[in-house]
């Protein structure tokens, strides 16, 4: 079940994202959103092993945590005639991670909520394209 991204501090649902607990593990949850995310038109332009970087860079151990900046070019290419500077929201993250119950969840930025600031009406129709294309991939899960 698709679920709305929640405040850790609050618990409240925010309207920046959308997750889902799935039934895997860590590597192989990588792999299935990988895929449904090359279904949906995505590459992955680039991959931040948090984990990693967190101890690599200040020796501290985290969690298996991992943003995909994930881009579907066609839509980003629109994006762009329609807003230059859009380029500073893209590519849309989606995220892999081990929660503190030991389960693997997914998710993913919801383009809407990000193009609200922008307030361009042209940016709409490629925000609600991409978001309904970034909850079949959480779905698909």
């Amino acid at each position: 079940m698709l679920n709305e991204v929640k405040s850790r501090s609050t618990g409240e649902q925010t309207n920046y994202g959308f997750s889902k607990v799935i039934d895997c593990g860590y590597d192989e949850a990588i792999e299935k959103v990988t895929e449904e995310l090359k279904k949906e038109g995505f590459g992955i332009l680039t991959e931040i092993d948090v984990k990693e970087t967190l101890k690599k860079k200040l020796d501290v151990d985290f969690k298996p945590y991992k943003i995909l900046g994930a881009c579907n070019p066609p839509f980003a290419h629109e994006a762009l005639q329609a807003e230059e500077q859009i380029g500073l929201m893209l590519p849309c993250n989606v995220i892999v991670y081990v929660n503190d119950k030991s389960k693997t969840v997914v998710a993913a930025v919801d383009p809407m909520a990000s193009m609200q600031a922008v307030k361009n009406d042209k940016l709409d129709e490629v925000a609600e394209t991409i978001q309904s294309k970034l909850k079949k991939v959480i779905n698909g899960l």
